[in-house]
């Protein structure tokens, strides 16, 4: 039995041997084969790679040209606009009275372009009512955290409404007459300017820019704004403001200009003019008070009374929740307060806004005037600002 089982084992020796080798290479070829695949497979796996970064880099090659072609990512577009009806002693008018557009670009994080684009009362051109008017159009540059340099077409720091008149900011249906006949809001000129914040709450500006050219005939403030449209530079105006807003709700503010010549060389007329105003705010309730007094040297405008020029306006208010508020509001000027006949105006204003939303006011209004006359009525008016 020995022997045959050696036999046997004899004889299988060589098949297992050779099943063996088969396997083995069998295995080897299967190894190889899928090592191929892999490397085929990372291949192809960079190649993809270096399609999606190309792909990428081209997507933000184009769209890196076309925002600085365009720019439309750093241009802002603005403007608000307000439509009035007015019944003052039956002269019944009605009159969309602004059309305001805004275009801000901004260059880079410190270097800014900022315009103001306005038509008045609808239709401008010869024998039309209306005017086509810009009121902005300045480079403005940050200096530092704290301080800012502008140069071009800008609004005068002077009184509440000059640089925020928005119909939405404000009550009644009309401006304040104070700051209207007195302070010639709206009122722009060219020139540069600088402005600083020093101390907590504090900020102070500076600027030099073109002047009034008044009449000396009749030494009308607001006739004698030029709009720099070929303006005579021969009397450049110097302007200062003082503002303290570090109290909650509060803002008290002092400005200050001086011009050698408010006729431009047509008579010697030095002229300076001084406004302080105050707005406070706490709950619903809000007073704003407004000073601004001229004072202008020479013959002719002693002569007229016209040598002093001032008034005050004294505005309470209050917000009866989000959207509804009522207020009332005082303005007494004079435009020849330097004579020694009674010239005063006085005007009574009481009324409501509703906005339906921040920026959308609906406003109505009753009107008085203390004067020989003694009109009176009433104003509606829709605003918006976007």
């Amino acid at each position: 039995m020995k022997p045959f089982i050696a036999l046997t084992l004899a004889m299988s020796l060589p098949v297992i041997a050779t099943a063996q080798t088969a396997s083995q290479k069998d295995i080897e070829a299967i190894l190889e084969q899928q090592q191929k695949q892999i490397e085929a497979l990372q291949k192809q796996l960079k190649q993809t790679q270096t399609q999606i970064e190309m792909t990428a880099d081209a997507i933000d090659e184009a769209s890196s040209n076309q925002s600085a072609s365009s720019g439309s990512s750093k241009t802002h577009i603005g403007g608000y606009g307000e439509l009035h009806y007015n019944n003052i002693e039956n002269a019944e008018k009605i009159d969309f009275h602004r059309f305001v557009l805004f275009i801000d670009h901004e260059f880079s994080s410190d270097i800014r372009f900022v315009s103001e684009l306005e038509l008045e009362h609808s239709l401008a051109g010869d024998g039309k009512p209306g005017e086509v008017e810009l009121e902005q159009a300045y480079i403005e540059m940050d200096l530092s955290d704290t301080s800012s340099f502008k140069a071009g077409l800008f609004l005068m720091p002077i009184g509440i409404l000059n640089e925020t008149h928005e119909p939405n900011t404000f009550y009644g249906v009309e401006r304040n007459p104070v700051e209207g006949n007195i302070i010639p809001t709206t009122w722009w000129e060219a020139g540069v300017g600088y402005t600083t914040r020093f101390a907590e709450g504090w900020s102070a500006d500076f600027s030099i820019h073109s002047g009034l050219n008044v009449d000396p005939a009749v030494y009308s403030i607001r006739g004698g704004r030029q709009k720099v449209a070929n303006a005579n530079a021969d009397s450049l105006a110097y302007t200062a403001r003082l503002k303290y807003t570090a109290i909650p709700g509060l803002e008290i503010a002092a400005s200050y200009q001086i011009q050698d010549d408010l006729t431009q060389g047509l008579s010697d007329a030095s002229a300076d003019l001084f406004s302080a105003h105050l707005v406070y705010n706490t709950g619903n309730f809000t007073i704003r008070t407004l000073y601004a007094n001229w004072n202008i040297d020479g013959t002719e405008a002693e002569l007229l009374g016209k040598d002093e020029q001032n008034g005050y306006y004294i505005e309470p208010s209050y917000k009866l929740n989000d959207k509804w508020g009522v207020f009332a509001r005082l303005s007494q000027w004079d435009n020849s307060a330097g004579n020694a006949v009674d010239t005063e105006n006085e005007q009574t204003n009481i009324g409501f806004n509703y906005w339906p939303h921040a920026n959308v006011v609906f406003k109505a209004d009753y009107e008085e005037h203390d004067d020989a006359a003694g009109t009176s009525g009433f104003n509606l008016g829709v605003g918006y600002q976007f």
